[in-house]
């Protein structure tokens, strides 16, 4: 997330977007030149700099549209959480009923489900 921020960051376009196919789990980030890696739970620093970028991508302009492929609802609350911070859209699905979603627009305020 990090480095598509910095690449549209210098870009001149005003159609700038982020589209992020995730579990849910923060694991990792950068810092300086080394890698700050958790796979245990969710890491408050790893779970604060997500946020974080969340946020600043809001500042820039850059929605970020997040496609969960899980069904947990702990992760599913952090990525409505990070979705909300952003103002972004997030759809929820499992690997078992990839056709059937749940939509959350947090920009226009809307939820749905497919089916």
């Amino acid at each position: 997330m990090e480095l598509a921020t910095d690449l549209l960051r210098r870009r001149k376009t005003h159609n700038k977007q982020i589209f992020m196919i995730t579990d849910g789990k923060p694991t990792c980030l950068k810092e300086g030149t080394k890698y700050y890696k958790n796979s245990i739970g969710l890491d408050r620093k790893v779970v604060n700099k997500t946020l974080n970028m969340a946020a600043q991508c809001k500042r820039l302009k850059i929605p970020i549209t997040t496609f969960m492929i899980a069904k947990d609802p702990y992760l599913q609350q952090f990525v409505r959480k990070f979705t909300e911070t952003n103002g972004g859209k997030a759809f929820y699905s499992s690997l078992n009923n990839l056709g059937e979603y749940i939509f959350e627009d947090y920009a226009r305020n809307r939820r749905k489900n497919v089916r």
